[in-house]
Order: structure tokens, then C-alpha cells, then sequence
């Protein structure tokens, strides 16, 4: 398995559904599991995954965790040689995934990745680009 992507989920049945439908266009030709935690949605999306998405692995919490707790029940049952935590409000383009890969093989010194997020419109998200959390930052 070269990765597991865990999305974390809460009640976004819309943007979840957006998010997957990009996210499997992009793994074509990557080994990948794809896992959804859902923190107690009551909006369909469970029900959504089920239908549309049958090969995502869902983690169904009975309470709302939180957004941390989630993501590392996902990363517990994760097998993949790189593990990608993904917001449900992301659309991924197609060759993300296959050029994040390929950096990090060729740079195993790497211990993380970042990549340039846009809008819907085009616009850079500045917040793409912080700096490293360092105690004088924080």
C-alpha cells in the first residue's frame, strides 16, 4: 500500500461527496486505501460513502471526537507507506497525488509535504504557505 488518505467527516455530506469523487480520480494508478471517520453526522453521508464509495474504508464514530482524535483513529488503521490527511472541503487535482509521491521518493530525508492550495475562483490560499512551528513562533 503507498497511501492512505483519512478524511475526517462531520456533517459536509455535499463537500465530502465533491472531495471523494476528486480523490479517486487521482488515484488511479496508486495502491491507496481511502478512509472516511465520521464524527455522528446525521446528514446522510454515511449512507452517501455506503452507495457511492463502497471500496472507502468508514471509521463510524457514536459521538462527535473532534477533528485530532479522528484523524488519529484513521492514522492507527492506516497501512500506508505515506498516510495524507485530507479535509472533506478539498478537491484534488489529477496529478497531485502521483507528484506529492514522487517528491517524497525522491527526497527521504522529507518528513512531511505541503502542497499549494487554491480557491474555487483560481486565487492562492495564503495559507498554504506557513512557516515551520517553532517555539519562537508559537
Amino acid at each position: 500500500m503507498k497511501l492512505s488518505i483519512i478524511i475526517v467527516n462531520y456533517n459536509v455530506r455535499y463537500f465530502l461527496d465533491q472531495c471523494l469523487n476528486s480523490v479517486f480520480r487521482a488515484v488511479k494508478e496508486i495502491p491507496v486505501e481511502i478512509m472516511v471517520v465520521d464524527n455522528n453526522s446525521v446528514d446522510g453521508s454515511l449512507e452517501m460513502v455506503r452507495e457511492k464509495y463502497p471500496s472507502v474504508i468508514l471509521l463510524e464514530n457514536k459521538e462527535n471526537t473532534g477533528f485530532s482524535k479522528a484523524n488519529n483513529q484513521g492514522m492507527a488503521q492506516a497501512k500506508g507507506e505515506y498516510v495524507l490527511l485530507l479535509n472533506p472541503d478539498t478537491v484534488v487535482e489529477e496529478d497531485t497525488f502521483e507528484k506529492c509521491l514522487k517528491f517524497m521518493d525522491q527526497n527521504p530525508d522529507a518528513g512531511g509535504l505541503g502542497v499549494k492550495m487554491i480557491d474555487g475562483k483560481g486565487n492562492f490560499l495564503p495559507e498554504s504557505k506557513r512557516g515551520l512551528p517553532t517555539p519562537a513562533v508559537a
